[in-house]
Formats: structure tokens, sequence, C-alpha cells
């Protein structure tokens, strides 16, 4: 009897695993670039594999429980896997995944779980000694039994899940492989709860539990036919299986290294022992310098794109990487765009030039020693890449020249070492530059989807190179114009000394025996060489910054009208309030006012005219009007040109003054007003807000000056 059982048992793992081969080879080979299909496919050479070795101690003397035990935890983890796989693919849009499926919230804790579940099973397999498929002892029984069946019960939660969070109109596609999926988790459950229970396997269930395994497949293979490329959400991204390839490639190595390892310290004698650590270390040395190795990894990321997807990019993540790499902050923009654009094919190495008035510039090299040179055949590759919009594959243009039209290359591009892709960078239709690559690590077919990404790069790149130079000459610009405005107020401050110089010079012969006049003189002069210092000591100090201080208004205006008493008619001084207190910085504002009182002394008539500046309190604010009988300005000059910067009406004129008046007042948080009347004359009217101490004074300095 319990030979026939036997049997039984052999022909049903040995059942399991010749269909878990056949549909695992069948995933192979008609993968048609699907990584889905290939993940599947590993899946089930893990379950045939691990069928076979509970298989063949049935017919022959062999005995592998440790490597059995170990293949049963490996088949969990792989499903265990390939189901969360399926569930972290999910809810990437809105809520919704793109296969339709809603978010399954915290899936990569439960990756977490899985993992350290299975690293403490692999720990306490490893620790147990096995005979049969069956630990000796009845305590490490007890435990690795209640270890495999909570994995049972790991496995049926996340099927659950899987189906769960699958719409109703997608889970017609997935439901035969939960099915299957689910049996086997279903069946394990059941042997291990009943060898928990009684302390020992049953010899039919162990037995058909082949059969159950097989019959798991058809259910898994169904939901592959109704769905060919297996969407159902699994999205394998390239960095996740590079990493995950060079992981397994390095674990298969170190394996290999470690068996060989282990030869030959058993038969190197006496220096067994030290060959063997010799030997270790060499082979450890040689992994590190392959998995840092640029042209390793570049043939294996292109190996990857070309065996394994459709397209050779992942035009997502790609995109994300270039973009972020050209709005980085810092400097190097050029270089940038450069290294961007290099590891778009695998590049190495790279230069960037732009189009100038006078011909190519170099603007970024990347490990690369080349400069543009000055070449009568520049013209034509600059007309070439802007009529065209080709990317010129420099080795196959030394091959084929008739596929550019027989195009003529500068001397100085042709003779790059290693010399491969000239990309042009177009903006807005014209050529604005290009970037020249070296060759690739590793090979790299130049089709249509590798060019079609350059070129979109390329505009991509010029956009961004385009908007820099833009963004720096507006700098320039802007700096230039800065230095020409201050030289405009030195001038303007210049031209006010020069006219009170003039005036007195010209009453000098008249008035030089006055000894009021020499008097006036000497202060005039006095003042014009105060001014003047100062200008100059603002001009020289680097630090420029106006300093506010408390100003109080009545001593200010009193000495500015003192400083314009030659100019024409006294102005007069009307204190309607008086102790205000404004805060400012004084040189500036009284340039300011200087400048509205002597624009009052000069629009009116030497005899008749009457200039009176007024001090008085609006609320919060303090006022300081300039009233005049002069001309008089009209509406329409007051609109559209008064305070119009380098307007004038003056011969000698600069046409900021007013200009700085009001945008200084507006600095200030004050404000100009201006009413005036042709023929009867101008009331300019200057509002700012009193200093804190002023503007809460006693309300009797308002009583005492009504």
């Amino acid at each position: 009897m319990f030979g026939m059982l036997m049997e039984v048992a052999l022909v049903s793992y040995l059942v399991a695993s010749l269909t878990f081969a056949l549909f695992g080879a069948f995933l192979f080979v008609r993968h048609h670039g699907q990584p889905r299909r290939v993940v599947l496919g590993a899946i089930c050479a893990v379950n045939a594999l691990w069928a076979l070795l509970l298989a063949l101690p049935l017919w022959a003397p062999a005995n592998w429980p440790m490597a059995a035990a170990l293949l049963e935890g490996a088949r969990n983890l792989a499903w265990d896997l390939f189901i969360l796989l399926l569930i972290g693919a999910f809810g990437r849009d809105g809520g919704k995944g793109r296969e339709g499926r809603r978010t399954v919230p915290h899936a990569d804790r439960w990756l977490v779980l899985v993992a350290a579940f299975y690293g403490l099973q692999l720990a306490c397999t490893l620790a147990v000694s096995w005979r049969y498929g069956y630990p000796l002892q009845a305590g490490e029984f007890t435990a690795m039994t209640l270890l495999r069946t909570t994995s049972a019960i790991l496995g049926l939660f996340l099927i659950e899940q899987l189906y769960r969070n699958t719409i109703d109109t997608q889970r017609w596609g997935i439901k035969f492989a939960c099915l299957g999926m689910g049996l086997m988790f279903a069946y394990d459950f059941y042997l291990y709860s009943d060898a928990l229970l009684f302390r020992h396997f049953s010899p039919d269930t162990w037995a058909a539990r082949g059969f159950v395994n097989a019959l798991a497949v058809p259910l898994i293979a169904i939901s592959a036919l109704r769905n060919p490329r297996w969407s159902l959400g699994l999205k394998v991204s390239r960095q996740v299986l590079f990493h995950s390839a060079a992981l397994f490639g390095s674990a298969a190595y170190l394996l290999v290294m470690a068996s060989t390892g282990y030869y030959v310290r058993l038969f190197g004698g006496s220096w067994g022992t030290v060959a063997q650590l010799a030997f270790l270390c060499a082979a450890l040395v040689l992994l590190l310098g392959a998995l840092f190795s640029g042209g390793v990894r570049s043939r294996l990321r292109v190996f990857i794109s070309k065996h394994f997807y459709h397209y050779n990019y992942d035009y997502r993540e790609v995109w994300l990487a270039f973009t972020g790499s050209l709005s980085a902050k810092g400097p190097d923009l050029e270089r940038r765009v450069v290294e961007a654009m290099a590891r778009l094919v695998e590049s190495p190495a790279g230069a960037a030039f732009v189009v100038r008035a006078e011909g190519i510039e170099t603007v970024a090299r990347w490990n690369m020693a080349v400069a543009a040179q000055p070449d009568a055949a520049n013209a034509e590759l600059l007309r070439y890449l802007g009529e065209k919009q080709w990317v010129i594959d420099l080795v196959q243009h030394r091959e084929h020249p008739a596929h550019y039209d027989h195009l003529v290359l500068p001397a100085w591009l042709r003779e790059v070492p290693r010399g491969w892709l000239v990309v042009p960078l177009h903006v807005q239709g014209a050529l604005f530059g290009f970037v020249l690559l070296a060759q690739s690590r590793s090979p790299i077919k130049l089709n249509w989807e590798v060019t079609d990404l350059l070129k979109i790069a390329g505009r991509q790149a010029g956009s961004f190179l385009a908007q820099h130079q833009v963004a720096t000459d507006l700098m320039v610009a802007r700096q230039f114009e800065s230095f020409n405005r201050m030289s405009t107020f030195v001038v303007h401050d210049l031209k006010n000394l020069v006219a009170q110089l003039s005036l007195l010079m010209a009453n000098a012969e008249r008035h030089k025996d006055n000894p009021e006049f020499q008097r006036d003189m000497i202060d005039t002069v006095d003042f014009s060489v105060q001014k003047m210092r100062l200008l100059l000591h603002k001009l020289s100090r680097k630090d420029s910054a106006e300093r506010n201080e408390v100003i109080a208004l009545e001593p200010l205006l009193q000495r500015i009208l003192h400083a314009k008493a030659g100019f024409g008619p006294a102005a007069r001084l009307i204190v309607a309030a008086s102790g205000l207190q404004v805060t400012a910085d004084v040189e500036r504002l009284e340039r300011v006012i200087g400048h509205l009182v002597q624009n009052a002394l000069e629009a009116v008539a030497p005899v008749t005219g009457q200039v009176d500046v007024r001090l008085d309190r609006v609320g919060e604010q303090a006022l300081v009007e300039i009233i005049d009988n002069g001309h008089g300005m009209s509406e329409q000059f007051i609109r559209e040109r008064l305070f119009k910067p380098f307007e004038t009406t003056k011969s000698a004129g600069m046409g900021i003054g007013v200009f700085e008046s009001r945008e200084y007042l507006h600095l200030l948080g004050g404000e100009l007003q201006v009413q005036s009347t042709e023929g009867a004359g101008t009331r300019m009217g200057m509002r700012l807000p009193l200093h804190v101490s002023a503007a809460h004074a006693a309300p009797q300095l308002l009583e005492e000056n009504p």
C-alpha cells in the first residue's frame, strides 16, 4: 500500500514539474518583449524545480532535503511578490490605476512585511536539521509547519486584496489566475494545518499535492489567454528590472565563486585556505569593478530594453530626468544640457555649440577635448542642420556620405576622437546650436525611435539655452540701464550746481564790492563744494544705500530757500503747522524739494513773480506746497510729459527732476499732487507720512498756528 502511494506521489510531482516547465517555456519563447510573461515564466521555472526535487527522492536514492525546503520557500515568495507587483502597480492616476483598478493603500508596507517574514523563514530553515523533507526534532517540526501555514494564509490574503481591488469590468481577466494561485495556497493551508494538528503529515494529502498544483496551471493559463499582454497592472519598471537583474546576476556569480572557492580549498592542500581567501577576494574585487563600471551598466540597460520591452525608453522616466537636469538650480546650464542628452544614448562625453554672428562658439565640454575652429565648411553645416533638422551620424556619414547629400563637414568636427552624433538645437524653427556626442559605451542601434527622441530633446534643450541667454542679456541690459540712470542723476545734480555758480559769476562783476554779496558768494561756493564732495563720496563708496533718519521739515525748508535765494524772486516760507517731522534720507529729500522750488523760481517772472512754500499738516501727513504765479502747464502736458523721464522743455534740462521727486515720495509712502493753469501758475503739493512721535503730538500745535 505504501509502495503504491509512493508511486502516486512520484507521478503527482512529476506531472506538476512537467506542467510548470512547459508553461514556463511557452512564456519564455512567446514573451514578445513583454516583461510580464518573463516574470511569470521565471516563477513557473521555480515551481517546476521545486516539484522535481520532491519527486526525485521517490524515484532514486537521492536526497536533497535542505534544497527542497529552500525551494518551497522560494516558490511561495515568488508568488507573493508576483501578486504584490500587481497590487503595487494600481492607483497611480487619481485613485484608479492605468488598468482601471483602485488604489491599494500601504502596498509598500506589505512588501516589507513579506520580506521580513520570508527572511525569518529562511533563517529557521537553515537552522533546522532535515531528513526526507521533514525536520527531525518535534519542536522544529512544529515551528516550521507553523511558518508554512502562515505563508499559505499570507498568500490567500494577498490574492483576496488583488481581486477585491480590481473593478468589476476587469475581474474577468484575472479571476482564473486568482483561482489557480488560491488553489495552491488553500491546499497548502489544509496540508500544513492538518500536520500541525496531528503532529505529522497525511501521506495521501502530501501525495496529491502535485496534482493540485498541476491543476492550477490551466487556470493561470486561461488568464494569460484572456490577456495576451497580461495587462493586470503589472508594470515592471526598467529601473526595477535593471537592479533585479544586477542583484540576481551578482548572487549567481557569488554562488559560483563560493563553490569554486570550496574546491580550491579542498584540493589546495596546505595552501588551500590561503588560496581560497585570495580567490574570493579577487572574485569580490572583480564583481565590484563590474557593478561600478559604466560600460557594464550601459550594456545591461541596452540588453534589457532590447529583449524585454517594445520600446527602447521608458519615456515618462526619461523625460522627467531630462527636464529635471535642465531645470536644476545652479550655473553651467550648457554642461547639464550635454550630460542630459548624453544619458539618452549612454554616451560618455560630449560638447555644446551655439550659433553666433561671427560663427560657431563652443559653450560647454564634458569629457571631450574639442573646440570649434574657423572653417569654410561651418556655414554649410549650419545651413544643413537648420534646413534638414536631422541628427547626423558621423560614422554613417563617413561610410555613406550620399545619405547626407554629400555634406562636407568641418575638419575640426571630422577629427574629433570617437565622435558619433550631431544633434541640432532648434528654437522656434531656427537653429540655435548643436550638441556633439561621443560613441556610446554599448552598441545602440540608431533607429527612428532614438533619433526622434534626440530631436525632441534638442528642441527642449534649445529652449532652455535660449531662455538662459535672454535672461543673461536682460541682466546685462539692466545693469547698463542702472548705470545710465545713475549717470543721468549725477549729471542732473551737476547741472544744478553749475547753474548756481553761473548765476554767481553773472552777478560777480556788478556786486563784487558789496560785502553782503561777497558773503553770499562764499556761502554759495562752499555749498557747491560740499555738494560735489558728497556726490563724489556716493560714487566712490561701495555701499551707497540710503540712510533714513528723522527730519524736521521747517529747518530743512529754511535751508533750501536760503540756498535758492540767488535764483530769482525770494521765495516765502509759510508755516501753518510747526514741529512736523518725517523719516527720510535728508540729502535726497532736500534734493527733491529743492528741485521743485527751483522749477517754480524758473517759471515766474523776475520782477512780478512770487513763490510761496507752505508747510501744513493734513491728518497723519505733512503737506509741503510750492505755489507760484508763473506760466503754468496744460492738463495734457501734466498727463503726458511732466512725469515722463528724459522729457524736458528746458534747453539745459535732463527731464528727470519731477520724475525722481514723484518716485521718491512714493517710496516714502507719500504722493505728489499737481494743480496748474496755463498763465495763472502752479501748485505742487507733497504729502509725506509723519514720524510717529510727530503724528501723535499735542493738538495744540495746530491751534497755535491756525
